[in-house]
């Protein structure tokens, strides 16, 4: 949900001293009745919005990074130069402001425009982009940032189209963001940004040698670059009854309403599957006063990812709310009122989430020849084994530069930078890929924020402390950190993320021990 940057502070449009900004800390006051941010480097001072374009994170205790300035919420990342979003989760641009020097004085002037981008080195002929969902979304919209004005074609199978997947197991499906708040981009966005959009009519077959994509429609479409971010899909168990009507899966808008809908009815819900997103829907669920269990056939949610501690951290948290556990068993089956366990135990029911996994949908890239294994191969720069196709998001299987291996991450934030990333080599602006993955997981009032890509670490690390909701828990493997996990630390969380990215081991320990 976004939220409001109130006004405080020094009004910098009467000025402020230099002696005031310390190096690379920012700065909260307002101007022109704006929330406004000063970022000093040297002799130079930058005026920006406080406020960050995608939930409306406080830029103010955010981290400066080069010539960067970082949310501390979800870690999206903003030119200090121009306010331009260059990392996902926030597509918009922040306000810029001018500045005027008198003396010793810094003064806030008015709001810069925008610069225009200018074209890019190259400029396919057409772009199409398979999958209107975060990477898909992303790479439209960087393609027009980067300058490029040529066709582009977006291709979704749901309606409306981009959608702000994280919010529909948080907020929305909670009830507390209403559902205008979902839609990512609006059709007219679209028009107004010359893109068509086209929505329900899906990629058929492909065809990398003649450079052609079918619909299921019947039509042809030509393409010059095409990008694949044709995402996952939700497992279903094979299980009886698991086709119920009354047995969801949460993957799209229409899978969230369909949730909210039996909810308003229903009185006891089982959600089977311990993942994040089983874990959110039952917080949202309880939001709304449902009854929950949860089956899971690990003794502690979310142990295998995130390990004991914080597995039994959050499990304990969900029981505070009134969600009740049943571990290291099973579903045997579903019935019109009750899930039945392979422990003997029933559950009454008469709502179901299945959360447990997806797959990525490689189908029209294995039809086509591209290389596949678990996911679409891609190198560093997100190009596929054919010329002229690129992979993004949850379907790309890339090379992780610190892990030294393929992995394929399962991350909104990630897909949103994926997609840009190879929307900027479309147009010959590309480079090896470094982002360090990054995600939120949120249950009621806690968030845990996640960084790095740890799936095989032999220690795990907890300093601080879990009931107090602070605390940063270490993943490592052969003495080195792979990911980090941060409670109620966000600015050390994006010091981390930092240090990560620079490969600074000295720097990632100090944080640490700090």
């Amino acid at each position: 949900m976004a939220h409001k940057t109130e006004l405080t502070g020094p009004d910098f449009a009467s000025g402020i001293a230099m002696s005031d900004l310390s190096e690379n800390s920012p700065l909260l006051g307002h101007a022109h009745g704006k929330a406004v941010v000063l970022i000093r480097q040297g002799a130079e001072v930058r005026a920006l919005g406080a406020t960050c374009s995608h939930y409306g994170g406080p830029l103010a205790k955010g981290l400066v990074v080069g010539a960067t300035v970082r949310c501390p919420w979800h870690h999206a990342c903003f030119d200090l130069r121009t306010g331009e979003a260059l990392g996902a989760p926030a597509l918009d641009p922040i306000a810029c402001y001018e500045l005027q020097r008198r003396g010793d004085r810094v003064i806030v002037g008015s709001r810069q425009s925008l610069a225009q981008e200018n074209p890019p080195p190259k400029s396919p002929a057409s772009v199409v982009i398979v999958g209107a969902g975060a990477a898909g979304a992303a790479a439209t919209e960087r393609l027009r940032r980067l300058g490029y004005r040529g066709p582009i074609t977006l291709i979704g199978e749901e309606a409306p189209g981009p959608v702000d997947r994280p919010n529909l197991s948080k907020d929305y499906l909670a009830g507390s963001a209403p559902e205008e708040w979902v839609s990512l981009r609006t059709p007219e966005f679209y028009e107004q940004m010359d893109v068509e959009l086209r929505i329900g009519d899906a990629a058929a077959e492909l065809d990398p040698a003649h450079k052609t994509l079918g619909l299921k429609s019947g039509a042809a479409l030509s393409y010059d670059a095409l990008l694949l971010a044709t995402g996952a899909e939700p497992l279903r168990l094979p299980l009886e009854g698991a086709t119920l009507p009354h047995v969801f899966t949460l993957r799209t808008l229409a899978d969230a309403r369909s949730i909210i809908a039996a909810a308003k009815t229903a009185r006891r819900a089982v959600i089977i599957g311990s993942s994040f997103i089983g874990l959110e829907t039952a917080a949202s669920l309880r939001t709304r006063g449902l009854d929950v269990d949860v089956v899971s056939r690990d003794a502690l949610p979310l142990e295998r990812v995130l390990g004991a501690q914080l597995g039994q951290f959050v499990q304990q948290l969900h029981e505070e709310h009134g969600v009740r556990f049943h571990v290291s068993t099973t579903p045997r089956a579903i019935r019109a009122n009750a899930v039945e366990l392979d422990d003997g135990g029933v559950l009454a029911a008469d709502l179901i989430v299945l959360g447990v996994g997806v797959r990525p949908r490689v189908g029209l890239a294995e039809s086509a020849g591209l290389t596949v294994a678990d996911g679409i191969v891609v190198d560093s720069q997100f190009r596929t084994s054919a010329p002229g196709i690129w992979a993004a998001g949850d379907v790309a299987r890339y090379p992780e530069p610190r892990l030294r291996t393929a992995v394929r991450i399962e991350h909104w934030v990630v897909a949103e930078r994926q997609g840009q990333a190879a929307a900027r080599d479309m147009v010959g602006l590309g480079a090896p890929f470094r982002d360090v993955p990054f995600f939120w997981s949120r249950h009621y009032d806690v968030r845990l924020a996640y960084v790095g890509h740890a799936t095989a670490q032999d220690v795990i690390e907890l300093t601080g402390s879990l009931p107090d909701r602070d605390a940063t828990v270490v993943y490592r493997r052969a003495g080195k950190v792979l990911a980090v996990v941060t409670v109620g630390r966000d600015q050390q969380s994006l010091a981390i993320e930092a240090a990560l990215e620079r490969e600074d081991e000295p720097a990632l320990e100090a944080l640490l021990r700090a």
